[in-house]
């Protein structure tokens, strides 16, 4: 016998019967129900690796090891070809929507989750991932009816645009989350959370004088939004109106009073008004409250130095300069 039957004659004596590859796919199914993601790949690798349910599980398991592109690899040649309203085949299809939405190509990953969603309406989770495919793929009003489901409104009402609105500026789609919340404002002039938010956007863009009059406007709306008086502050900051700065600040330091982000803010404030002593107590208990912050310890150490306290102002700064190593900082 010739060396290719031979082999022929062994893959054919070591291909396990139908029943035998029933029971080691159940046995793979368990596995991935229990968590076991690498023992499910481990009992997969001694099964015919072009069988349909083998890469269909497989994709499976790739997904659940966050390992999307081999996730994409196995089900994109099954995925469809699974029988037509099988367990499979949904959950096949829904697996490859996602593990493309993960792996950044979302133009084929809107598709398959459309499909998923025609069979899993009430699933918020999906809607939620739906929405930010949308978004990214330039479909606003699309993204808006998503995140809607998501959010538990109507698609056509100002919240649903400002729900969206919101998840734009998330991914820095700033463009088109301003234009949805001027929508929200044509309905409803008084929705809160949305001058905030166009007020952010302006700031963002140096249009500082345009924000400060939407942060006033969600203050008559919102008295109490701590976020909108820091906001306030932190705008009549940047353009050194200290006096006004620091009333705002304290403001939101009165609601809120464990939130680093104003009294850092202070802090510079008063550093600048030539009060070190006053920024020194301001940046101690925002060093206090988050103690990985780094403009906290850096502008402590200026503050320090400003002092006459070099040793002092030296231990700040060294602090400062092991968290900018930090991710996020």
């Amino acid at each position: 016998m010739t060396f290719l039957a031979l082999l022929f004659a062994f893959s054919i004596q070591s291909a396990p019967a139908p029943d035998d590859l029933e029971t080691r796919l159940a046995a793979v199914r368990s596995s991935l129900n229990g968590g076991q993601t690498d023992r499910a790949l481990a009992l997969l690798q001694q099964l015919p690796p072009d069988d349909p349910m083998v890469r269909y599980l497989t994709g499976v398991a790739y997904y659940h090891r966050d390992d999307p592109a081999r996730a994409i690899e196995a089900l994109a040649p099954v995925a469809h070809s699974l029988a037509d309203g099988s367990v499979e085949r949904k959950e096949a299809i829904q697996v490859l929507g996602l593990s493309y939405y993960l792996a950044g190509r979302l133009k084929e990953a809107v598709p398959l989750l459309e499909e998923t969603r025609a069979w899993a309406s009430d699933n918020i989770e999906l809607a939620q991932v739906l929405g930010m495919a949308y978004i990214q793929t330039s479909q606003p009003d699309k993204a808006r009816t998503a995140l809607a489901a998501t959010f538990g409104v109507a698609p056509d009402s100002a919240a649903a645009h400002v729900f969206a609105a919101q998840m734009m500026i998330r991914i820095e789609f700033h463009e088109a989350a301003e234009v949805e919340l001027k929508k929200a404002l044509a309905i409803d002039s008084r929705l809160p959370r949305t001058h905030f938010l166009l007020g952010e956007i302006a700031v963002q863009f140096a249009r500082v004088d345009e924000g400060l009059e939407h942060f006033r406007k969600e203050l008559e709306i919102s008295p109490l939004d701590a976020m909108a008086h820091y906001r306030l502050g932190e705008a009549y900051a940047r353009q050194q109106k200290w006096d006004d700065a620091i009333a705002a600040l304290q403001r939101s330091l009165w609601i809120n009073p464990y939130f680093s982000g104003p009294l850092i803010v202070l802090g510079r404030a008063y550093l600048a008004k030539n009060q070190p002593t006053v920024a020194e107590g301001m940046l101690r208990r925002a060093a206090e409250y988050d103690p990985n912050n780094k403009s906290a310890h850096y502008l402590l150490g200026q503050t320090l130095q400003k002092l006459g306290r070099a040793d002092d102002a030296a231990k700040e700064f060294e602090i400062a300069s092991k968290l900018s190593d930090l991710p996020g900082r």
